[in-house]
């Protein structure tokens, strides 16, 4: 598909709407994306047609909503070219799958005085989940150190290692840096001490290519509305043999084989991590969502996307007295800024007068703002729908700022 703006803009129907009299433009991709047509349509669809419960009914309708909501397992394991469908786990979202490996990780293979290792730039649910998990095996949890930059420093990742680190967990793309991180590197450094990697691929898999095979990490989570799909779907990706080896996380539904009062079976993977009714619209919804994104092309939407970061980081350096948190040159859409002494939500409230959508506070990443020492920024995400034009309308906005605060 040739890289039509205006086509791409008219399908999503949101970027329609007057806000303040002034044309909506919407920065907090970070945050959630909004969704096409298709993606729309799709959920409304399978209410309208086909809705019913999965995997046990022999009815017609059943058949049908249980192969859709399969083939989406299939799509997401060609789009991120796992080994097997087995692999792809669906969850609430990004947060869920984290959690889902914290604990069940910690129940089979973390002990007193074990290490996990986080980074400084995780958000809040790449760090939480792995403090409980250290808490209750009287685990310790190690912060790899990043420079002024926003990239974590290699050297003092590699002095982490060692025998008692059992994994490690660390952001692809920081949620407020925008931040792109080695993680090739990192795994394989990882692997070389037979330490399994975690990726929170939450800020990168609408963004740029993803490969579990090349990249060889053995898990990987992302959530369906950071990627133009719904809220409330999400995916753990994991290689078989680790997941075969991990307890069940939740009981119920499809993930049991067997229930007598004395003892309990328990599916296989992927059903065996599935409890419950599952949210097989959304499913259906993130389907659409990633052949939305097939159809636009990823290398054409991480290219794009460099342009709209390149263009925006110079049009807001210009202005006198802002400072982007965040230079790392292997960066992508994202940029965090402050402009002199004016608090991010007071500079958030004027820009939302402009019809711009844009993010402030601490974005969940409370100790990064620690690390910085500010209390939080205003944070522009961006994706494939937005435009220069829009940058200049957020210069615009940031001057008006200035003016309203000195």
């Amino acid at each position: 598909m040739e890289f039509d703006i205006k086509k791409i803009r008219a399908d999503f129907p949101i970027l329609k709407q007057i806000i303040y009299n002034k044309p909506l433009i919407y920065f907090d991709n970070a945050a959630t994306t909004q969704k096409s047509l298709s993606v729309i349509e799709s959920i409304s669809e399978y209410y309208k047609t086909i809705n019913s419960n999965i995997h046990r009914g022999v009815h017609h309708l059943s058949i049908l909503a249980t192969n859709q909501y399969e083939e989406t397992r299939e799509i997401i394991q060609k789009f991120i070219n796992a080994k097997s469908k087995n692999e792809i786990i669906f969850t609430r979202g990004t947060t869920e799958s984290i959690n889902l490996i914290a604990n069940t990780f910690a129940k089979r293979f973390i002990n007193k005085n074990d290490e996990v290792i986080i980074s400084t730039m995780e958000h809040h649910s790449n760090i939480v989940p792995w403090q409980m998990a250290c808490e209750e095996k009287e685990a310790k949890l190690k912060v790899i150190p990043i420079n002024e930059s926003g990239e974590i420093i290699f050297g003092e990742f590699e002095k982490l290692l060692n025998k008692k680190t059992k994994i490690i967990a660390i952001t692809h793309i920081s949620n407020v840096l925008g931040t792109i991180n080695p993680i090739k590197k990192i795994i394989e450094k990882a692997h070389n001490f037979n330490i399994p990697v975690l990726i929170d691929g939450a800020q990168s898999a609408a963004h740029t290519k993803i490969d579990v095979q090349e990249l060889d990490c053995d898990f990987f989570c992302f959530s369906g509305h950071k990627m133009y799909g719904p809220t409330g779907i999400g995916v753990l990706y994991g290689k078989e043999k680790l997941l075969d080896e991990l307890p069940p996380y939740q009981g119920g539904g499809d993930m049991i084989d067997k229930v007598t009062f004395e003892k309990t079976t328990y599916n296989k993977i992927p059903l065996k991590f599935e409890a419950g009714t599952q949210n097989i619209a959304d499913a259906i919804g993130l389907k659409s969502a990633i052949e939305y994104i097939n159809k636009i092309g990823i290398e054409n939407i991480f290219r794009y996307e460099k342009e709209i970061l390149d263009y925006a980081t110079k049009k807001l350096l210009e202005i006198e007295g802002l400072k982007i948190f965040g230079t790392s040159k292997n960066k992508t859409s994202v940029i965090s800024f402050l402009v002199g002494n004016i608090k991010p939500d007071d500079a958030g409230e004027i820009i939302d007068k402009f019809g711009i959508a844009v993010r402030t506070g601490h974005h969940c990443a409370q100790p990064l703002m620690d690390w910085y020492k500010i209390p939080g920024t205003v944070r522009a995400s961006f994706a494939f729908y937005n435009t220069k034009e829009e940058i200049d309308m957020l210069a615009k906005a940031i001057h008006r700022v200035k003016v309203m605060f000195s």
